[in-house]
């Protein structure tokens, strides 16, 4: 056996002389990993007068054992013995060592990275090149002692002995080692809840809580060990390779070709992450967006991050299944537990003091519109805090965006916009999400924004510094809103992003090829004036090329394709309309500005003005207010900035024009291509115009129930449309009108009042309608230029 066992891969450290004693610490799930690693010590030759000694420990790949007195008792000697941990790995299949393991023979043998004792018996008969002999980093004894000092001194109040920490240590070594074989995807935390729970911090901190609550500290410990095992993820390396495989699977079913990223700007993600916390911030389109980000780290060799999902997500199977791929599972609400906000405040610290990365959607929840939600703060703040008490000493933001081609949860996102409810999450719904998935829906992008460091935002941490709450939550929401800009930033437009903005612009009118690609070449051109980034070179200005383009959408329904008359026509499918908006959304934000200037030069060129260069900025900043809480706008003075840049890049003269009066205004804004307003911003407008009616039409003196002015809008929408008094189908969208209840609260339309609140009210109405008039007019100019009129 001896000899056998030096037949095994894997070199034993050798002692620098003057070492005089070696403590082997042998860390095997089984007794037949220890015959091996005991007899592979055996035949290790070692300089003459140099003692060895092995020691089992708690095996940390099966977490059972205790240390035992043996090594107490070593480490107790008065000689400075070498320390080394040694480990037994077990490689799948295949020559690669971080190849994943088929499911197949998980099944039929079980792991075979943690192999049983008969499977073991089997490799080391017939498979001898898939175990290796893994070493971690040796350290002195006197090392060890003083690291342990460290860590009591800077965790006061901490019990860990000296023999169970070297243990502890002797695993975390053994991760690394073993990580450099089989890569550095299967980096996964050991310890967590041991850690967590042992910290005096932690532990001190449920002894006020309990105080505060008049309860029993060890009730409120053993409360908080619950909900620790509800938080945290369990990660395992083989569960970590079947969840991407069946999440790679399931991302090929509707998106067959391979994901689309850029692979220097992935580089420079792993070169972060091997210094600082990262915490990957993607958009939230899909419920594929987890998916894509496992697969596309996972393929790269990168570790899976941690990644928050809310507990809605936790059903059987699923849950426990993607818990041990990396999810950690939050509820929804938990404002008032303050046991609860303890464990979780304490876990992110744990991930953050450890640099392992971390992910979730700073939406919050999935966009049902197209366009970026505006932040939530939750977890942010919770890295944020961990990392101004000095946690790390740099955490970096990374935003991403993940867009698609088409999207299978459309259908869904426009039922819900048109008053239906979101569908509760259950095994059924992930077999009929998977279902839909048949259908081909285009390729997968994914972008990387810049990075942002909480070093260079913040500056140094200061843990004794005292709190200001006001300037900390400002900073905060100053950070999540760079986040979000900065993904919005990163977005490429995709060809069919152009397609449904072009015909979204026309209404419910069908386009030829040859109308629809004229309708683009300004599009196409504008995009690449502004060297905007797009997802592949846009060529949509000639039939020949856009008709390719224009098959799948209708292939999926989203488009009617009409050929039966003297030429074919394209228009989108009657009750598309909001799905058509969803993929114009998703890229409308680089074209808002120009939309709002062609609306402002409008203003400032009607005859009741007296200074229009004053009036001009006045509407489009009243716009900017307007539009708030639809999209980033930057502050003011670079809001002004960035409309005269547009406006500049256009064509030159415009603040000469706005001196000169109304005909030089017409003639500036005849240089204007393409015309945006009418396909931007009249959908919000219109929307907005509704949510002003129906609260003109209620009674001042009664509080307004936002649920029923939702129903009372989707159904005055609706009418609207029916009358054409409503332009657009897209208008009529309970999350537009929800975003225009929001701006009407923060306006005080919808508290109490009397004669002046409803004047108020009537003002919102007439003020929207004015604007939307402005709307009709871009539409009159647009028709005047394919007439030939405007040249």
């Amino acid at each position: 056996m001896v000899q056998a066992a030096s037949a095994i891969p894997g070199e034993l450290p050798v002692p620098p002389k003057g070492i005089l004693r070696v403590v082997y610490l042998l860390d095997a799930a089984s007794s037949f990993e220890e015959k091996l690693l005991r007899d592979r010590v055996a035949c290790h030759a070692t300089e003459p007068g140099t003692s060895v000694q092995a020691i089992s420990i708690p095996a940390s790949r099966r977490r059972r054992g205790v240390v035992g007195s043996e090594l107490e008792a070593a480490l107790a000697a008065g000689d400075d013995a070498l320390v080394a941990p040694l480990r037994v790995a077990w490689l799948a299949r295949g020559d690669k060592a971080e190849q994943s393991v088929p499911f197949r023979e998980l099944l039929w043998r079980g792991d075979p990275r943690d192999p049983n004792r008969l499977h073991a018996w089997w490799i080391g008969r017939f498979a001898r090149d898939r175990r290796r002999i893994v070493a971690g980093e040796p350290a002195l004894a006197s090392e060890l002692r003083d690291r342990w000092r460290q860590r009591m001194e800077s965790d006061a109040g901490a019990t860990l002995g000296f023999a169970e920490f070297v243990a502890r240590q002797a695993a975390l070594a053994l991760e690394r080692a073993e990580r450099k074989l089989r890569g550095a995807r299967y980096k996964i935390p050991l310890f967590v809840r041991e850690e967590i729970l042992a910290r005096p911090s932690f532990r001190g901190e449920l002894s006020v809580i309990a105080g505060r609550l008049g309860r029993e500290p060890a009730g409120v410990l053993r409360e908080a060990e619950r909900d620790l095992v509800e938080i945290a993820a369990t990660h395992r390396p083989t569960m970590v390779d079947q969840v991407v495989a069946q999440f790679r699977r399931v991302i090929t079913r509707g998106y067959p070709g391979v994901l689309q990223f850029d692979r220097d700007a992935l580089e420079r993600v792993r070169a972060l992450a091997q210094h600082h916390t990262v915490v990957f911030l993607p958009t939230h389109k899909s419920n594929l967006d987890h998916c894509v980000v496992s697969v596309l780290l996972h393929d790269n060799g990168l570790p899976q991050n941690h990644t928050a999902g809310g507990a809605n997500m936790n059903f059987f199977p699923v849950g426990p299944i993607v818990r041990r791929a990396g999810i950690f599972f939050i509820r929804r609400s938990f404002k008032d537990d303050e046991i609860y906000k303890c464990v979780l405040r304490h876990y992110i610290d744990y991930l953050v003091e450890k640099r392992f990365p971390l992910e979730w959607y700073i939406e919050g929840g999935r966009s049902r519109s197209g366009k970026l939600l505006p932040p939530r703060f939750g977890l942010l703040a919770y890295v944020v805090d961990a990392y101004r008490r000095g946690r790390a000493e740099d955490v970096v933001l990374l935003p991403i965006s993940i867009a698609y081609d088409q999207i299978s949860d459309v259908s869904d996102y426009t039922a819900e916009q048109r008053g239906g409810e979101k569908e509760r999450e259950g095994l059924g719904w992930v077999v009929r999400f998977i279902r839909r998935l048949g259908r081909r829906y285009g390729h997968v992008y994914v972008r990387f924004g810049e990075e942002i460091s909480l070093a260079k935002v913040l500056g140094t941490p200061d843990p004794s510094a005292p709190p200001n709450p006001e300037d900390r939550s400002l900073e905060l929401q100053k950070l999540a809103f760079e986040v979000c800009v900065r993904i919005n930033r990163a977005t490429p437009i995709t060809p069919i992003s152009l397609v449904c903005l072009a015909l979204l612009g026309h209404g419910d009118r069908a386009l030829s090829l040859g109308e629809l690609a004229g309708s683009l070449r300004n599009l196409v051109d504008y995009v690449r004036r502004r060297n905007l980034p797009v997802t592949e070179e846009i060529l949509l200005e000639t039939p020949e090329v856009l008709e390719p383009v224009l098959d799948p959408l209708v292939a999926n329904g989203l488009l009617l394709r009409h050929e039966d008359g003297l030429e074919v026509v394209y228009g989108i499918a009657p009750e598309h309309h909001l799905a058509a908006a969803y993929y114009r959304n998703t890229v409308i934000h680089y074209f808002v500005t120009g939309a709002i200037a062609e609306v402002a030069l409008l203003r400032a060129a009607e005859p009741d003005v007296g200074n229009r260069t004053e009036e001009f900025w006045h509407e489009a900043l009243a716009l900017r207010d307007l539009l708030k809480f639809e999209f980033f706008f930057p502050e003011r003075e670079q809001f002004v900035s960035e409309l005269r840049s547009e406006l500049d890049r256009q064509a030159s003269g415009f603040e000469s024009a706005l001196e000169r009066g109304p005909d030089a205004i017409s003639a500036y804004l005849a240089q204007l291509r393409p015309f945006h307003a009418h396909r931007i911003l009249r959908p919000f407008l219109e929307a907005y115009r509704v949510v002003g009616l129906a609260l003109a039409r209620r009674p001042t003196e009664t509080p307004i129930d936002e649920k029923d002015l939702l129903r009372e809008c989707l159904a005055l929408g609706r009418q609207h449309v029916l009358q054409r008094r409503i332009q657009r189908q897209e208008s009529v969208s309970r999350t537009l009108f929800a975003t225009a209840t929001k701006l009407a609260r923060h306006r005080g339309l919808t508290e109490t009042g009397g004669t002046e609140l409803a004047l108020q009210r009537q003002r919102f109405a007439e003020e929207l309608l004015s604007t939307i008039r402005r709307i009709d007019a871009v539409e009159a100019l647009v028709r005047a230029r394919q007439a030939g009129i405007l040249d």
